[in-house]
């Protein structure tokens, strides 16, 4: 099987990329590189530098490339940026979703993979919220992931591809950007191995689902690979295990210190401090994965505590050089 990976040299396309080349796939990543890099991407992938939004360019590639399916993981992941810039957003993830999908159906590929979000879908909810949580996003970008999942469903009954959209919960892993608004491992392990306190936001009592990288990679392949029980299947990907910012912060803090103690750096990481909550942060985040165990036979197998130590070992050979 041939898979084209959107947003293929980022964080999670890299790392679906690697699981698709394991499995005894072809992979290509069309990437626009605004925040992924070549770097992650395997010696001898094709990479198609392309911004989802050029319809003519992705339908170009698509034709060049030939695959049987797409994982569409490129994406602009900013909440906030998409309450400043909701035009921006919709270019990029309801846009440049219908120009790939428009491409898929155009070059006859079979299966569409969306990276959809749990989070932004549910809202508050303190018990594992099933695919069947009423959807009720109130920023443009979740907005844009709810309009996505009912265009699969659209290209699903017109054109017969058959479409999956996976709603992660917080991933996170090795190959995370730090920068912007990335997710809170990426900022603390960089903070932490250069000796600065993390700054925890408000009371930190911020309970959240944590999903490492290369589970959320197993899904998309399974998705790409195995029968689902329909045309189009929704599927939320996470561990159902809650984990507040102040239990993270610990638990990073330790294995920082000790990944500076491995590299010879006797600087100890300084306590993290509080700063003021931010506007809008959900209170708790968890996604129920009941679904897609009995449907594609997926279960998260990182543990978070082994998942942070491999995390912070990748981050510790970048930075402490």
């Amino acid at each position: 099987m041939r898979v084209l990976v959107t947003g293929g040299a980022g964080f999670i396309g890299s790392h679906l990329i690697d699981a698709i080349l394991a499995a005894g796939h072809e992979a290509a990543a069309l990437d626009d590189l605004s925040s992924g890099s070549p770097d992650n991407l395997p010696s001898g992938v094709p990479l198609f530098q392309v911004d989802v939004r050029d319809a003519g360019a992705v339908l170009k590639a698509v034709t060049e490339y030939k695959p049987d399916a797409i994982a569409h993981q490129a994406a602009q992941m900013s909440v906030s940026r998409s309450v400043r810039e909701p035009r921006f957003d919709a270019e990029v993830n309801v846009v440049g979703l219908i120009n790939t999908l428009d491409a898929a159906v155009a070059t006859g590929a079979r299966r569409f993979v969306f990276a959809s979000s749990g989070g932004v879908m549910y809202g508050d909810v303190h018990t594992p919220a099933p695919e069947e949580t009423p959807a009720d996003p109130i920023s443009p970008y979740g907005i844009a992931k709810m309009v996505g999942e009912r265009y699969l469903n659209f290209y699903a009954r017109e054109h017969g591809l058959t479409c999956t959209a996976l709603r992660y919960a917080n991933v996170y892993g090795p190959r995370q950007n730090p920068h912007g608004e990335a997710g809170v491992v990426a900022i603390f392990c960089t903070k932490m191995l250069q000796g600065q306190a993390g700054t925890i936001n408000g009371d930190g009592r911020y309970v959240r689902d944590y999903v490492y990288v290369t589970d959320v990679a197993d899904a998309n392949l399974r998705a790409l690979t195995v029968e689902g029980p329909s045309s189009f299947s929704v599927f939320n990907v996470g561990t159902s295990i809650p984990t507040d910012v102040n239990q993270l912060c610990a638990a990073l803090e330790m294995a920082c210190s000790e990944a500076l103690m491995r590299h010879g750096r006797n600087s100890a990481v300084p306590p993290a401090g509080h700063g003021p909550a931010r506007a809008g942060d959900l209170r708790s985040s968890l996604v129920a994965y009941d679904s897609i165990q009995k449907q594609l036979g997926w279960s998260p197998r990182m543990p978070l505590d082994h998942g942070i130590a491999e995390t912070v070992e990748w981050f510790a050979k970048k930075l402490l050089k």
